[in-house]
């Protein structure tokens, strides 16, 4: 019967969504809406069970919208404040991420730095017990979120179990206040006249903070050529975009084209503040989670031949999403538009209106993807995101580190690290020695590391098989035996063995407990394949030669 409700919600509320000017699809709409309206009273009325009301009818929304794309969705007005935090960047709150563990406990992860939650004391790796005397056991991370935001100048009492350390109970009073999460949470030298500028996202206020990074390290800090790092930037408001473009491109550039539904729906997009440098070379650093305004700035860097993208290929969002006000202080988030970059190509990687018969979606394959040129006259491709001009190949993440990382051992092991050692050097000088690494093994109990059983798995199926199949015998056990005995894992082995990959994820996390996310960042500029490359494009005829290939002949 509860399937039955939600098929009939979403069936009701899908159909109430068509839209059209004949009066026989308002006829549609009418009709469709009367069906819902009726299956939703019938309902109430006899089903055996109480329906939540608001939680059958978000359901519903929910559903509908999910089976146009994932961009489109209904903001309830107590679900807003998360809304505004994204295009604003600002919240009122302690000012740290929280993580939810298995056990149901939930700890402090990454205070910002110089937040209320910092200097109060708190440390990541604290477990929250309680928040104003109420015991958070058993509450979701969400839940323990919203308690612990309020309006700025209220204070919240909170009390955690520190660990690793002989006084473990510790409280802490804390005021909350407005936190600005800033758009670029580092710059600095990247190398001698190399600039580099960390973007997170695109909010109200990533203009100014891009520029005033960008004119310090040209006046102040001497740099010639920037790196503009986009890696893990998902997006944010399309006019920032535009803006940030704006401080590299002449006045008045076309940098990018969106189009709704009809012609007056179209719209052309130029920079309109003074430029700081049109000239300086720039790289662009980006990934798979480049996304939205990310790719915007991008694609228009690279159509203009104003920058070399390196890195990877970037996610391929080219939808663009506006709000509509709704009845009791809703929102509707609707997708509203395609963004078209200056070559004229769309980088949207998925047609969400083209379907597979399950309903399922998938990405355009590179042989349906039609050329396009720069300004230039270099090829670059529509669909898919953006491809950068430099590739990075990164290795494949290995099992080992992957436990490691998502079993929490590299972030238990940095907090006990800070417990025991009161400073360690600058982000830009900070090594694992061997004698860390060699601590952080030690700190991994074998009987607790969950190892993935591939190989285990692997190994009896073909058992499995070679047994179905008739080759088992005396000799082919022997040869599964002595299998195995080679392929069982062993862990300090496997830990010396992945080192280098498991210290890129271990040293950032060290770093984070003394000088929070600048220093991981920092340390990713002296370490990242990706910042080194651009280094060198820089600091070269390379640069030239990619963005001019035919000059350069």
């Amino acid at each position: 019967m509860k399937k039955f409700l939600l098929i009939a919600l979403c069936f009701a509320a899908a159909a109430a969504a068509v839209t059209g000017a004949t009066r026989s699809r308002k006829n549609e709409i009418s009709r469709n809406l009367d069906i819902f309206n009726s299956v939703y009273k019938e309902l109430q009325t006899f089903y055996v069970d109480s329906i939540d009301a608001e939680r059958s009818i978000n359901v519903a929304i929910a559903a509908m919208l999910n089976d146009i794309d994932p961009y489109t969705e209904y903001i309830s007005a107590k679900d807003q404040e998360g809304f505004r935090s994204m295009t604003t960047g600002e919240y009122a709150g302690i000012g740290s991420l929280i993580q939810e563990r298995p056990g149901g406990t939930v700890i402090i992860s990454d205070p910002y730095e110089g937040s209320p939650a910092a200097l109060a004391g708190l440390r990541p790796g604290d477990v929250i017990i309680t928040i104003d005397g109420d015991s958070v056991a058993g509450w979701r991370s969400d839940k323990v979120s919203e308690r612990l935001k309020g309006p700025a100048g209220t204070k919240v009492v909170v009390m955690v179990d520190r660990p690793y350390v002989q006084d473990s109970i510790v409280t802490v009073e804390i005021t909350r206040r407005k936190i600005q999460i800033p758009s670029v949470p580092y710059y600095g030298l990247a190398a001698d006249g190399v600039g580099y500028i960390a973007l997170n996202s695109f909010t109200d206020k990533s203009y100014d903070e891009v520029r005033d990074a960008l004119l310090d390290l040209k006046n102040n800090r001497g740099a010639e050529s920037l790196i503009l790092d986009l890696r893990g930037n998902g997006g944010g408001l399309l006019e920032s975009a535009v803006k940030i473009l704006g401080l590299f491109l002449p006045k008045n550039t076309e940098v990018l084209t969106t189009r709704g539904k009809g012609l007056l729906n179209e719209r052309t997009y130029k920079t309109s503040v003074k430029p700081v440098d049109t000239k300086m070379p720039v790289v662009v650093l980006i990934d798979g989670a480049t996304a939205s305004s990310s790719e915007i700035v991008t694609g228009a860097l690279q159509d203009l031949d104003r920058a070399v993208v390196v890195g990877n290929r970037s996610f391929g969002k080219g939808l663009v999403q506006g709000t509509r006000q709704l009845p009791y202080e809703g929102l509707l988030k609707i997708t509203t538009a395609k963004y078209y970059i200056p070559s004229g190509r769309l980088i949207q990687a998925i047609d969400y209106s083209r379907r597979n018969p399950d309903g399922s979606v998938a990405r355009i394959p590179d042989s349906l993807t039609t050329v396009f040129y720069t300004a230039g006259g270099r090829e670059v491709r529509d669909g898919g995101g953006i491809t950068p001009d430099i590739k990075i190949d990164y290795p494949d993440v290995n099992r080992i580190t992957y436990n490691v990382v998502r079993d929490n051992w590299s972030f238990d092991f940095a907090t006990k690290y800070a417990t025991e050692h009161k400073s360690i050097p600058a982000p830009a000088e900070f090594e694992v020695t061997d004698s860390i690494y060699e601590q952080f093994k030690q700190s991994i109990d074998p009987s607790r590391f969950q190892y993935d059983k591939v190989l285990e798995t692997a190994m009896k199926q073909m058992r499995e098989l070679a047994r179905t199949e008739g080759y088992m015998n005396d000799s082919t056990t022997a040869e599964f035996d002595r299998l195995e005995a080679m392929l069982r894992h062993d862990l300090y082995r496997d830990l010396d063995t992945h080192r280098a990959d498991i210290v890129t994820y271990l040293a950032p996390e060290i770093l984070s407990r003394y000088y929070y996310n600048r220093g991981e960042l920092e340390y990713d500029v002296k370490h990242s394949p990706d910042v080194k490359r651009a280094v060198e494009i820089l600091r070269s005829d390379e640069y030239d030669k990619i963005l001019h290939p035919r000059s350069a002949r």
